[in-house]
């Protein structure tokens, strides 16, 4: 399968068979998601998996309320992956303060994406979650204090004929492009969704299905 096709394959899903997860799967996408970049490769997660009752059902309860019901769902998954963010190395620290930003959240945010492509290229269905009682999760899992729960994922196979959602395109009025290059007269445009490829002599626009060729001078 290319990478473009995976990508396309994966997506949230929120209704899942009873069919039990392969461990043989399950260790695959956690040794995707442990291959992720992070900054100076510091890693600042820990997986929990939890696939054993009561606790995967006291798990799922923590991420939907009476009020708040839209992740009922995750009590159908097999499997819930509990993503945990850890304390930043000293030096890794000092340079998020210096440059006052959160780098942890962007490592956490692509283990995370691993980990689901991965599950989707294992013919499994996963959904992320942001939404949870934090502090009930650390109750039932003895997180220490110094961790973060970052996200909950549910794995497992999805139902029988549960589609493959079109993945619509983000619809923006305006979205100026101006590219600079030693190669390239300066152009700009406004479409609504653009991807540019610099070649040699190419600049390639793909807006939806339009395929539209500039070559340059």
């Amino acid at each position: 399968m290319s990478f473009l096709s995976l990508v396309a394959q994966r997506q949230s899903v929120r209704k899942y068979s009873n069919r039990p997860v392969e461990a043989e799967k399950l260790g695959r996408c956690l040794e995707a998601a442990r291959l992720a970049p992070s900054a100076s490769n510091s890693q600042p997660w820990h997986f929990i998996i939890v696939d054993k009752e009561p606790l995967r059902t006291e798990v799922a309860k923590a991420t939907f309320s009476g009020s708040v019901k839209f992740n009922k769902f995750a009590l159908q998954a097999p499997v819930l992956v509990v993503l945990v963010m850890t304390k930043p190395r000293l030096l890794n620290r000092f340079a998020m303060i210096l440059k006052k930003k959160e780098w942890r959240l962007i490592d956490v945010g692509i283990t995370a994406e691993h980990f689901c492509l991965q599950a989707a290229e294992e013919g499994l269905g996963s959904c992320m979650m942001g939404w949870y009682d934090e502090k009930q999760l650390r109750k039932l899992l003895n997180i220490p204090s110094d961790k973060t729960v970052s996200l909950v994922i549910s794995l497992g196979y999805a139902e029988e004929g549960y589609p493959t959602r079109k993945k619509s395109e983000n619809q923006l009025k305006k979205f100026p492009v101006t590219i600079h290059s030693d190669d390239f007269q300066i152009v700009s445009f406004k479409l609504k969704t653009v991807i540019v490829v610099h070649s040699k002599n190419y600049i390639h626009l793909h807006h939806s299905t339009t395929h539209i060729q500039h070559k340059l001078r």
